[in-house]
């Protein structure tokens, strides 16, 4: 692409550690993977299967194994884990992702009280045999989490193992890192950012206003997640500057003149 177009940010090549694109499958069906890895499947880095669909899909063992063909880690989500957690199942737990053939997982308590001790025992432990996520943030509106203390879960986890930390925002895009109305908790987002290494999380991001924020806060190449199925090409024309939102974010200051502005 940069070879078509001058002024086009650069892309690292898959597999890739940073500027990751991770989908949330929700209950696709074989044939549509299949149509999403035909479209989509070059852009994409890491593949979510939301909450507990992985419990009640079919053809899971299938479907994960065209998305392992095609290069990208799969995963069961978090609240998954939790429904494990909560019922002391850890070794079911780790049955139940080996069985299906996953090299990766989410440790999460969006949903449940789990002391932060016990859920980085439980990063550890995961990450001695999986590529762990850890995700911080509550999904209930309206529990609010210190900057200083979302700074400290997430090193913390990191420390323990975590490839990456998730900022919560659920698939709905309007807790955690974001206020009600869906738009991102600046001063949050930027003192994580000051303690955190930014290549280090990947910012739930479900909504196109929050990605193209993102993008402009944070380059072409900042992780996002929760991204819909068919939303993983748009996404990447935002990343690259070939869509109205982020259109004029990565041409010099010699077309700025040309930009629409209202009267």
């Amino acid at each position: 692409m940069s070879k078509l177009l001058p002024h086009i940010p650069e892309r690292p090549e898959h597999p890739r550690e940073n500027g990751v694109t991770m989908m949330m499958d929700k209950g696709l069906s074989l044939r549509q993977a299949e149509d999403f890895l035909s479209a989509s499947g070059h852009l994409t880095d890491l593949i979510k299967l939301g909450f507990g669909t992985s419990v009640v899909s079919k053809n899971l063992k299938e479907k994960i194994k065209l998305y392992q063909n095609a290069g990208i880690k799969v995963y069961v989500g978090g609240t998954l884990f939790e429904a494990f957690a909560i019922r002391s199942m850890y070794d079911e737990y780790r049955k139940f992702i080996d069985d299906l053939g996953l090299d990766t997982c989410e440790v999460s308590d969006g949903s449940i009280v789990l002391e932060h001790n016990v859920k980085c025992e439980y990063i550890s432990k995961l990450s001695k045999d999986y590529r762990v996520l850890s995700e911080v943030g509550s999904k209930e509106a309206g529990i609010l989490i210190a900057p200083a203390k979302w700074i400290s879960m997430m090193n913390s986890e990191l420390e323990a193992g975590s490839w990456k930390v998730i900022a919560e925002a659920r698939e709905s895009g309007n807790v955690g890192i974001y206020r009600p109305n869906g738009t991102a908790h600046v001063v949050l987002v930027n003192r994580i950012l000051s303690k955190v290494p930014g290549d280090r999380i990947l910012w739930e991001a479900p909504v196109k206003s929050q990605q193209a924020w993102f993008i402009k806060h944070l380059g072409a190449n900042v992780n996002l997640g929760n991204i819909a199925y068919d939303d993983v090409i748009p996404l990447e024309t935002l990343r690259l500057g070939l869509r109205g939102d982020t259109f004029f974010q990565f041409l010099p200051d010699e077309f700025a003149h040309l930009k629409q502005t209202a009267d």
